[in-house]
């Protein structure tokens, strides 16, 4: 990640107003929920002691160390999340990887879910405080929670950079307030140090429960770690450093003060006015700002979320998991900082409708853990495959330290498991779409895979250009004695190419052999061109240009993630520089688009999935446009279509013909011999 004109300053300050917002502001809710909702904890002094003890060495344990210490070390190429996860362990091979690389996709289903429940639980639970403040007010929650929404989510195209300069100081004002309230209590009772401190407090509170007590209980002490997976799946936008020194010198401290203050007036035996815990701390004077600092918290937790979801729906595209959607990158310092305007609208009309179908931040909690948890679990048991693959280590150290992760993480994946009938079952409903999609997506590029690996086995360049010279040596025409022949086109083409072309012994592109083989014609003047982009902002203008010979150049251009690739531009740029001859003044731009064919002996298991992907081939944006070309704008632009045939023997790529007489056997191009249907076995 290039961070080169960014201070670690800077960018630890926008860390929390985007990474930490959601962690940030679950003393709002967390520690309430433990005695006076779904916890059913009576708060006494003792389990006031325990509870904020248990809370403080989970967040010394879980975020202190499993994530701000091992888990960020985890990086793709300075990204994270469970998709970094993935690209990792699927390096190596073992019969665990395919399971583990099944359950982070599933992960990556829940994230989604988790995206959509942040924002409508953390601003209902900041409005919330009117009922404490005005009761008169309270049937004003629900709509002022889903305005908020409205603004929250229109703003979020203005990116990571601006947003993180507003967010930033606003959630560094709320840490110290949280913490100065919470610091207060403690004051006033400084005996719940000692019980907060001591792990054994935490511990005899755990064996002085029933298991379904104990069940109720870490389900909603679990509120408090919400967020966490937002530390690695932010990654890409603030790195390693900015996100350690953001947790250990200020959300750390803010966090540990606050809950200790809830402790220690619990401890007190204060009243808990209109049952909300947070809220009874503030003075009464300062009731009404810390509602408008918290809605603003809340506003910024609702961002951290979303963010996670644009790295992982980014990451996602780039390994060829999902459909291909238009990623606004928003920052040029930092690639990660994007904005995914389809992204953005599936969150907002998911957190509105949470909102308006639970009412309030205390029916919504049942659905909040579950997905976050589930993450959690599948984080620990892939990072002990990283630990012995990817980082050497041996394996007691690996299943000592991540194994004892996972057995935590299980037992609060248990605990929440609970509340599945009363709103867990939505994340879980929407990991599994999410998952369907990426198993779908991936289920279809890889049989498009096979396919063109199948179609190119054995013709190269070096083979294309050989008949390219034949061709040119007799005239422009070559016959097979019957009614077949091959011709030379006058014209100068450029085809879009995915990988570039370096030499002879590349295979040839798959669209330039069916341009061959439907046209029964190559052009005279061929141009490959491959444009690819890069980790950094900005290039200068680079083209790796090699003739390989009769009349055939292939071109690479290189682009920064910053800038729009533009083959139009491009073209017209090394005209200009005399690149090429004067042949190439006018020339067709040909690029191409996936069809894939059913048969009627195929499966009804595999005609669901493919009919699956063929809805998903449409909602992804066509690679002419991810060229910078419009068919309006571009005259001399040509689609053309690749169809893949799928049948129970196999797949193929199948340029269709219809023979009317003779033999029923197809007339090969390439060899200008006859040849029969052969189908690939999917691998």
């Amino acid at each position: 990640m290039n961070m080169k004109h960014s201070s670690v300053a800077a960018l630890t300050v926008g860390a929390l107003g985007i990474v930490y917002g959601d962690i940030g502001t679950s003393p709002l809710y967390a520690m309430n929920e433990v005695f006076f909702g779904s916890g059913r904890l009576a708060p006494t002094p003792e389990h006031a002691a325990g509870v904020a003890s248990l809370i403080f060495w989970l967040l010394v344990l879980v975020i202190g160390i499993k994530y701000a210490l091992f888990v960020l070390q985890a990086d793709h190429e300075g990204e994270g999340g469970v998709f970094a996860l993935l690209t990792l362990i699927e390096r190596y091979e073992g019969r665990h990887i395919v399971p583990i690389s099944l359950l982070l996709m599933f992960a990556a289903g829940l994230l989604f879910g988790d995206g959509i429940i942040t924002p409508a639980i953390s601003v209902l639970s900041a409005i919330e405080g009117l009922k404490v403040a005005a009761p008169g007010l309270a049937h004003f929650v629900v709509p002022l929670t889903v305005a908020v929404l409205f603004v929250v989510f229109f703003f979020q195209k203005f990116g990571t950079k601006r947003v993180g300069k507003i967010y930033g100081p606003i959630m560094l004002l709320w840490f110290v307030a949280i913490g100065f309230l919470g610091l207060r209590q403690v004051l006033l009772a400084p005996g719940i140090l000692v019980p907060i401190l001591n792990p054994i407090s935490a511990l005899s509170l755990l064996a002085s429960l029933s298991l379904e007590h104990l069940a109720f209980l870490i389900g909603a002490v679990f509120l408090v770690l919400t967020g966490s997976e937002a530390l690695y799946a932010d990654l890409g936008h603030f790195g390693k450093r900015a996100i350690r020194i953001g947790w250990y010198m200020v959300v750390f401290p803010a966090l540990a003060l606050c809950y200790a203050g809830q402790g220690a007036y619990l401890l007190r035996g204060a009243p808990v006015e209109g049952g909300n815990l947070f809220y009874s701390l503030v003075p009464q004077a300062m009731l009404y700002p810390m509602i408008v600092l918290a809605t603003l918290a809340t506003v910024i937790a609702s961002v951290a979320l979303i963010f996670g979801a644009y790295s992982l729906v980014s990451q996602a595209i780039m390994l060829h998991l999902l459909p291909r959607l238009r990623v606004v990158h928003t920052n040029r310092e930092t690639e990660g900082q994007i904005y995914i305007p389809a992204v953005n609208m599936a969150l907002l009309v998911g957190s509105v409708s949470l909102v308006l179908l639970f009412g309030s931040a205390s029916r919504l909690a049942a659905a909040y853990g579950f997905s976050v948890a589930g993450v959690m679990l599948v984080t620990s048991v892939a990072m002990i495959v990283v630990a012995r693959k990817h980082w050497g280590w041996p394996k007691w150290a690996a299943f000592s330290v991540f194994g004892a992760f996972a057995v935590l993480d299980a037992g609060f994946f248990s605990a929440n498991s609970v509340k599945f009938l009363e709103g867990g079952y939505i994340p879980f409903s929407l990991g599994c779409g999410i998952f369907a999609v990426i198993a779908t997506w991936r289920w279809g590029r890889n049989i498009i895979r096979t396919a063109y690996g199948e179609y190119s086995a054995g013709h190269d360049m070096g083979w294309f250009l050989d008949l390219k010279g034949r061709l040119e040596g007799s005239g422009g025409m070559l016959r097979d004695g019957r009614v077949r022949q091959l011709v030379e086109l006058d014209r100068a083409v450029v085809f879009l190419v995915s990988r570039p072309i370096m030499g002879r012994s590349d295979p040839i592109p798959v669209k330039l052999r069916v341009y061959l083989k439907r046209k029964g014609a190559i052009p005279k003047d061929i141009l490959l061109l491959n444009i690819d982009q890069e980790r950094v902002p900005f290039l200068k203008r680079h083209s790796h240009i090699i003739d390989l010979g009769s009349n055939v150049f292939s071109v690479k251009v290189r682009f920064g993630f910053m800038e729009n690739p533009d083959a139009a531009h491009v073209l017209r740029e090394l005209y200009r520089e005399s690149i090429f001859e004067k042949k190439f003044r006018r020339c067709t731009i040909e690029t191409s688009e996936d069809e894939l064919i059913l048969d009627y002996d195929l499966p009804w298991w595999d005609r669901t999935r493919a009919r699956f992907f063929r809805k998903l081939l449409r909602f992804s944006v066509p690679a002419y446009r991810y060229f910078g070309l419009r068919r309006e704008a571009s005259a001399g632009l040509s689609k053309t279509v690749i169809p893949v045939r799928l049948r129970a023997q196999g797949v193929r790529v199948e340029i269709p013909e219809f023979p009317l007489e003779g033999s029923r056997d197809l007339i090969d191009p390439d060899t200008l011999e006859p040849t029969t249907i052969r189908y690939t076995a999917i691998r």
